[in-house]
């Protein structure tokens, strides 16, 4: 047991993000929108 804590652990690699995710998430953003009603919300996509 004492080997396991004793290894160095590896650095993971920065991860980016593929340039289409991104511009999805921003899209997506963009279209969400909520309305209130009442003491309820409503999500509206414009889409």
């Amino acid at each position: 047991m004492a080997k396991i804590y004793s290894k160095k652990t590896l650095a993971t690699p920065k991860m980016q993000p593929k340039k289409e995710t991104v511009s999805f998430l921003l899209n997506y953003s963009k279209a969400l929108s909520f309305l209130k009603v009442g003491k309820t919300k409503i999500e509206n996509i414009a889409n």
